[in-house]
C-alpha cells in the first residue's frame, strides 16, 4: 500500500510541476502579446493625434488663405501661410515615419526648430531650365 501511495504522490507531484510549467509558459506568451498590443495601441494613438493636428492645421491654412485673398494680399508673401505650410509638411513627415514604424527624434530645443523653419522659408524654388520649359 505504501508503495502505491508513494507512486501516486510522485505522479501527482510530477503532474503539478508540469501543469505549473505550462501555465507559466502560457503566461509568458500572454505577456509578450499584451506588450505588442500595447505598443501598437500607442502607435495608433499617436497616429490619430497627428491626423487631428494635421486637419486643424489645414483648416487654419485655409482660413489664412481666405483672409489673405479677401484683403487682396499675395499668398506668396504672407509669412503666416508659409509657417502654416511648414507645420503641415512636418506633420505629414511625422505621420509617414509612424506609418513605416520608424522612431521620430524630438528636436533638441525650440530655438533649433525655429532656426530650421526660418532657414527653410528663405529658400527659393529653382528656376526651370530651357529643357524643362519646353516639356
Amino acid at each position: 500500500m505504501e508503495n502505491l501511495f508513494g507512486k501516486l504522490k510522485n505522479d501527482m507531484k510530477k503532474g503539478l510541476e508540469e501543469g505549473l510549467a505550462a501555465i507559466m509558459k502560457g503566461a509568458n506568451v500572454v505577456s509578450v502579446k499584451m506588450s505588442e498590443l500595447s505598443e501598437e495601441g500607442k502607435r495608433q494613438y499617436k497616429l490619430f493625434n497627428l491626423h487631428v493636428k494635421l486637419r486643424d492645421e489645414l483648416n487654419a491654412l485655409g482660413d489664412l488663405a481666405y483672409d489673405a485673398l479677401k484683403n487682396m494680399r499675395s499668398l506668396d508673401e504672407d509669412k503666416k501661410i508659409r509657417v502654416s505650410y511648414l507645420k503641415i509638411k512636418k506633420l505629414e513627415w511625422q505621420i509617414g515615419k509612424i506609418k513605416h514604424n520608424q522612431k521620430i527624434k524630438k528636436a533638441a530645443s525650440k530655438k533649433t526648430a525655429k532656426k530650421t523653419a526660418s532657414a527653410a522659408s528663405v529658400k527659393k524654388p529653382k528656376k526651370k531650365t530651357k529643357k524643362q520649359a519646353k516639356a
